[in-house]
Order: structure tokens, then sequence, then C-alpha cells
């Protein structure tokens, strides 16, 4: 039996490997375009930063050693431009020369990865784009000369490493992103602690703007700045590299990557689809996705391995967990954002908590950001995000691990998670969660998100702050009276009749005012995240 793989790296490589630990017998060619057939392309924007001195602590295995290890016959720099489905043969050309070949073979794993999005921008020739080996080698040689000024087109994931690894070779970095925010799976709110973030080490943004033209030495904007670039970059995201699938007849999805079923077999049950090129299938949903991440292609490889070798498969959808480093923060994701349970119509509850990654009184504890999102009648997580300088990756992935094993947001509180001064709190902030969503899905409380206060106020509720006199002097929403919670008792009759708002740092203190003047017969609800999550939301520049 003869399998060929189309691609290699996480997914080609991934099922490669497999194959060959589940039958010793197999012929098993891999084809790869490019010079390097295994490589962390996540690695790369650390290289071009020089985080990463030398490429080759990139490439984690070479033909030589596959070879010696798995008897694997790994054929780089070897292109194939074309897939004869009725003969079970693929033309081959050789990148490095003229020479062509016809391959034969029993099943065909395809893992030709994603493509860059290069927008048709006069001028975009001159923009370097970033997915493999001699993409970053290309890249480094233009910043080793530390260019007077780069603009990075895009602020997705690979825009703002690309951005921060600039900044750490010294070059003054401007990025431009389309849309109002960066890192488009977050939400507004949470978005605005990485653009801060981004701002307070010296890149330059431009939101809510969009390159027209691209000349010898600057980038021009639709807002009419110009913006001085002796390099571009430009990293506006990637699309499903569908070509050999497209020309061979396989059904590609609405999505535009390749369709498959449970076992990844494209609409020919011969072919295999993995990694970025294939769709995949949304846990929360069940609905097509792209989620071109290295795990899941990785995956995906051992599900195709395991097929064709007989083994029974367990189906894989995704929750699209990811995770960032942009200089000092931590930014990380799973599930669904608020913007898509909009767009699709779906109810949810949103808890805003911002808790310190271990106990307070033990030193170095740091303040993060967490966001879950939470189905109102099932109590179902359905998403969640965090941003902080520790602690963040720890929370998201218990809740994606949560996610995966049908927990429900309040049973979040009820997980036994390790706990000591220097790694935690006797409350998990991942317990933590649970609690509050206990408390909103039971009716104990409401709340009110940051974009809803301005609706409140214009219904007749009363903003009141129940911070301190000192934390009030220092910044609250427009409109709010000072009513510290300790002195709320005495001072229920400044209230009126009113319905009211509760505000206090970060919702703690609201909480337990909000539970008072409901016992009091006050209909009160909770600003989710309190003044720290509305200060830092697009609602607070509104009003600035």
């Amino acid at each position: 039996m003869r399998i060929v793989v189309i691609g290699g790296v996480a997914g080609g490589m991934s099922a490669a490997a497999r194959l060959r630990r589940l039958d010793n017998d197999a012929e098993i060619v891999v084809l790869e375009r490019s010079g390097y057939v295994s490589y962390a392309n996540c690695g790369l924007p650390y290289y071009v930063g020089g985080v990463i001195e030398d490429h080759e602590d990139l490439l984690l295995q070479t033909p030589e050693s596959l070879d010696e290890r798995f008897r694997i016959d790994v054929r780089i720099s070897s292109e194939v431009t074309a897939i004869d489905r009725e003969r079970k043969v693929v033309s081959v050309r050789e990148v490095s020369g003229l020479a062509t070949y016809e391959l034969s073979y029993d099943f065909l794993v395809l893992s030709p990865g994603a493509t860059p999005v290069v927008p048709p921008i006069p001028g975009i020739e001159r923009a370097l784009a970033l997915r493999t080996v001699e993409d970053v080698e290309r890249m480094a040689e233009a910043v080793e000369g530390i260019p007077e000024r780069a603009v990075v087109i895009g602020g997705g994931f690979i825009g703002v490493e690309i951005a921060e690894n600039l900044i750490h070779r010294a070059v003054p970095t401007a990025l431009v992103e389309a849309t109002p925010q960066v890192l488009a799976p977050l939400d507004p709110e949470m978005a605005h602690l990485v653009a801060d973030e981004l701002r307070r080490h010296g890149v330059e943004l431009h939101l809510a703007d969009s390159v027209v033209r691209i000349t010898e030495r600057a980038v021009e904007l639709g807002s009419g700045h110009v913006l001085d670039a002796d390099l571009v970059i430009v990293a506006i995201g990637v699309r499903p590299d569908t070509t050999l699938a497209r020309a061979a007849g396989l059904t590609i999805g609405a999505l535009g990557g390749i369709v498959v079923d449970d076992f990844n077999r494209t609409s020919d049950p011969a072919i295999y689809a993995i990694g970025d090129a294939a769709e995949k299938t949304d846990a929360l949903d069940g609905e097509a996705s792209l989620v071109p991440l290295a795990n899941i292609a990785n995956r995906q490889g051992r599900v195709v391995a395991d097929h064709i070798a007989g083994r029974r498969v367990r189906p894989v959808t995704t929750i699209g967990t990811a995770i960032v480093k942009v200089f000092d923060l931590t930014i990380a994701t799973t599930g669904w954002n608020e913007k898509r349970l909009v767009a699709k119509g779906r109810p949810f509850l949103a808890v805003h908590t911002h808790p310190a990654s271990h106990a307070g009184y033990y030193p170095g504890a740091a303040k993060m950001a967490l966001k879950l999102l939470v189905d109102p009648e099932s109590g179902a997580i359905l998403g969640a995000q965090g941003v902080g300088t520790e602690g963040v990756d720890k929370r998201i992935d218990v809740i994606a691990t949560a996610m995966r094993g049908g927990l429900t947001a309040p049973e979040l509180a009820d997980l036994e998670l390790a706990y000591a001064p220097p790694f935690s709190s006797a409350k998990d902030p991942v317990n933590m969660l649970g609690y509050v969503s206990e408390n909103l899905l039971t009716g104990l409380v409401e709340s009110v998100q940051w974009s809803e206060v301005v609706d409140h106020a214009d219904q007749g509720y009363l903003l009141v702050d129940v911070r301190t006199a000192g934390e009030f002097a220092r910044g609250s929403l427009p409109g709010a009276i000072n009513v510290p919670v300790d002195e709320l008792r005495e001072r229920l009759d400044e209230l009126g009749d009113k319905d009211v708002v509760v505000i206090c740092q970060v919702g703690q203190r609201g909480h337990v005012a909000t539970r008072l003047l409901r016992d009091f017969g006050f209909n009160a609800k909770n600003l989710s995240g309190g003044y720290q999550t509305w200060h830092k939301s697009p609602a607070a520049e509104l009003v600035a």
C-alpha cells in the first residue's frame, strides 16, 4: 500500500509518522514544495525579532532524520501540479529543476495548508508575507539592516506578533487594521487592553483604516494618512490552499475549505484532507468552520492515519482555542465570542471578572481580565476570553477542557483545582466564574453590560457608584452618584424609588450592594466587571 502525503509541517508529518507507527510495511511518500518539511511555523515571527536566534532551532525534522527513524520517503522542493483521481496518480514537478514525473497512490492525504491573503492594492508586490521558512529568511534579512520604519498590514495574531518582534529589533513600527480593533476573536472591551499594550510599547496603531496604495517609500491609507515605510509586511490573514482540490473536482465548502467527513475523507474516499485547507466542524453548532491552528492539524493527521489503518476513530470537532503573546500580555480565547453570538441571534449571558493570578497577599500577584459567555437556559459554556500578564493560559485551558467535557458554567465552581498561595487562590478565578454564572442563571442577581449602561440611563436608571469617595474622584461613569457600599444602608433615601445600576471597581462590591438593594425592594442590577471593564471599553472612548 502506498500513501502519498502532499504537504508536510503539522498535519502532513503527523499523518505520515502515525502511519508508520501503525504499519511498518506501507510505502509512505511526503511531497513538500518548500525546502523544509517539518518546522515550527508558529515560531517564525520570533526568528524575525531575534528572540529565536538560529533558524535551525525552528526545524523539527529533516528528510534524513525522517528516513532514518521512520523510513518515510520525504521529497522536498517537490510540487504536486495535478491529481488524476481516475488513475490515482499525482503529477510532480521538482522545483529546483525541470524534472516531472507521476506517482501512483492507494490513499492520498492533502495537507497543503493555507496561503496568505494578499489584497489587490497598488504596490502590494513590495510587501512581504510570512508562511514558510523561506519567507522568514527573506523577512529577517530585510530587518537585519534595521529599516527606518516598518508598516504591518493586519492586526490579527500574526500581525501583532510581527509588530512586537519588529519593536524588539528597534524598528519603529505602525500597524494598520481595517476593523476598529486588533485581534478579531476578542470582543471590543478585551481587544482594547491589547491595543493599549501595543501603544505602550511604541506600536503606532491605525485602526478602522485601510491601505489604498504602497509606494516605493510609503504606505497611503484611506484616511489620507501617509506612513513612511522602508519595510512593508502583509498579515491580513490566510485562506485555505485548495488549488489542487478544486482542479481535481473535490467538493469545496461555502467557507472556501475542502469539505471532509468525520474521518477527514473528502468527496473522493481515497483522498483525505487535513489542516488549514480542510473545513472543520464547530463543536457549538455543528456547522463548518475554518480554524487554522497547528494542534488541530496534528490531531487530524492522527485521525487520518488511524482511519487508513482500520482503527476506530473519534470524530474531531473544534472550539477554536488560541493564545498569543503581545509584549507583556497573554491573550487567550476559546469558543465563540459575543460578536459571533449576536450575529447568529443566539442568546447569552456575559460574565466579566478581574481576578488576581494568585493569592493577593503573596508577592507578585497580577490582575487579569476574564470574560465568560454562557447559555442563559442550559448554562452551557459558549466561550471565554482572557487578557493579563500571568495565569491567563491556565484559566482558558481549564475552561476549554470544561467545554470539551460538557460541564456547565455553574459547574466551574465545583472544579477542584490546584491551590497554594504562589499559584492560585482558594477560590480560583475559574471557580469564581462559576459562582457568578450561577448567581445570574438562578436569578439571584441581574447584570448590566458595559454596552447597555447608556440605554439603562435613558430608561431612568440611577447609576450608583459604591466605591470609596477617593476611587469615585479618580473617575466614574458620567451621571453616577457616589454612595459607598459601607454607607448604603444609612443612605437609601438618597436613591428615591429609582431603578438602579450599581457600579464598583470590578463587580465584587457591586454584587454585595445589588443584593442589599434588592432585599430593600429596589430593582437593582450590577455592572458586569465594574468600572474597570467599562473604562477599557468603546463606551468610555465615546464619552471621552
